[in-house]
C-alpha cells in the first residue's frame, strides 16, 4: 500500500473546496468499480503504472498486479497468439472493462501501451479480504493500430476503439473528421478485425449494452455516443450528443450509463478547444469538468454532477460509482478526485 500521504485528506494531498484525492497514482485514465464491495480498480496511462486497486473506505490506493506467481495462470487455449504475461515494469494501462462471469468473479480486460500495443485479459476474484487478480492471456493488437478503449459481451467477444488510425491526427477528428474504427476479436480468430461502418472522429470509449445487441461508442470529435447493432454496423441507430463537454470513457456503473469529461466551452481556456495549423491544443489548461448519465430511450444526456476548473486536477477521463460516491478518473493528474454522489 502507498504511504498515507496518498490519501485523502492528508497533507500532501488536501481537499478542496468542491473535491476530495486520492494522489499517488499515475494518470488513472479509467477506473471501474467492483460491484457490492467497496474496491475500485484504475488504470495507469504511464510506463509501468499498471493497475492499482482502490480501498474506497480508508480511500487508499495499492499497486495490484505484480506479475507474482500466484498472479499468473495462462489460458493457451483461449489467447493462443500471446507471447507471455505482460511486463509490470513496462505495463501502461489505459481503458477498463468489466464483466462478471460468476459470483464473485470477473473477467478484466486491460488496454497496454507497454512493451506491446494489446488487450489484456484477467481474472478476478471479490471474496476474502480484498480483491484478487491473475494473469490469463492477451490479444494483440493489429500493425499500426494502437486500442484506446474496450468492451465486452457475455460471450467472450472483445472490442476495442482506435482513435487515431495511421495517417491522421487528434486535429482531424477535432474538425470532424473520421480517424478511428471498432475493431472486433473473437474467440478462436487470430486477430481483430474492423467493423465496417464504425469509421467516426475519434473513437474513444466504448461499453456493451447489456441486451448483449449493442454497443456504445463515444466518437470524441462529436463530443457524442454513437450507439451500433452489433449484428449490423454498416449504419449507426442513433448518435446522441453531449451538448456541454467532451466525454472520454463511458461504462455502466450502479445501474447508470455515464459518460465523464472536460467542459468544451471553457472561459478559463479561452472557451472551445482550438485547432491551430492542424495541431490540436493539448488542453493542458484547467476546465471544468462534467459527468453526464445517456438516456438511451429518450436519445440524451442529462448532468449527473460537474465542477469548476480544479487547480489539483485536470483531465477528467472517467467516472465510476462506489459507496455512496462519485469517483473521478484523470488522464493527466496523479490522482483520482470523489465527491458524494449528486441524486
Amino acid at each position: 500500500m502507498l504511504p498515507a500521504s496518498s490519501r485523502a485528506g492528508s497533507d500532501a494531498c488536501p481537499v478542496d473546496e468542491e473535491l476530495a484525492y486520492v494522489c499517488g497514482l499515475q494518470r488513472p485514465e479509467d477506473i471501474v468499480a467492483l460491484p457490492e464491495v467497496p474496491w475500485l480498480v484504475a488504470s495507469g496511462f504511464s510506463t509501468g503504472a499498471g493497475l492499482k486497486l482502490i480501498d474506497t473506505r480508508s480511500r487508499s490506493v495499492e499497486r495490484w498486479f505484480e506479475a507474482s506467481p500466484g498472479q499468473l495462470n495462462p489460458d493457451r487455449r483461449t489467447f493462443p497468439d500471446c507471447p507471455g504475461p505482460v511486463n509490470p515494469a513496462l505495463f501502461n494501462a489505459r481503458g477498463l472493462s468489466l464483466r462478471q462471469t460468476g459470483p464473485g468473479s470477473y473477467r478484466l480486460l486491460v488496454v497496454n501501451h507497454g512493451g506491446r500495443e494489446s488487450i489484456e485479459a484477467f481474472d478476478v476474484a471479490t471474496g476474502g479480504s480484498k480483491p484478487r487478480v491473475t494473469w490469463r492471456g492477451c490479444v494483440p493488437m493489429p500493425v499500426d493500430q494502437v486500442a484506446n478503449s474496450v468492451a465486452q459481451f457475455a460471450d467472450g467477444t472483445v472490442l476495442a476503439t482506435v482513435l487515431t488510425s495511421p495517417g491522421t491526427t487528434i486535429g482531424d477528428f477535432m474538425l470532424g473528421r473520421s480517424t478511428g474504427a471498432v475493431w472486433q476479436w473473437k474467440a478462436g480468430q487470430s486477430r481483430f478485425e474492423e467493423l465496417p461502418g464504425t469509421r467516426l472522429p475519434g473513437n474513444n470509449g466504448i461499453e456493451t449494452d447489456p441486451d448483449q445487441k449493442r454497443f456504445y461508442v463515444v466518437a470524441f470529435g462529436w463530443h457524442s455516443v454513437v450507439v451500433f447493432d452489433r449484428r449490423d454496423t454498416a449504419a449507426p441507430l442513433a448518435r446522441i450528443e453531449a451538448a456541454d463537454f467532451m466525454p472520454d470513457n463511458i461504462h455502466w456503473t450502479g445501474g447508470r450509463l455515464l459518460i465523464a469529461g472536460m467542459r468544451l466551452d471553457e472561459p478559463a481556456c479561452g472557451g472551445l478547444r482550438k485547432v491551430v495549423d492542424g495541431v490540436a491544443d493539448p488542453m493542458l489548461c484547467h476546465r471544468g469538468w462534467i459527468v453526464g448519465e445517456v438516456d438511451l430511450d429518450a436519445r440524451r444526456v442529462s448532468t449527473l454532477a460537474y465542477g469548476r476548473p480544479r487547480k489539483a486536477f485536470n483531465g477528467l477521463s472517467a467516472a465510476a460509482l462506489s459507496g455512496g460516491e462519485l469517483w473521478l478518473g484523470s488522464f493527466q493528474s496523479d490522482r483520482l478526485a470523489v465527491l458524494p454522489r449528486q441524486d
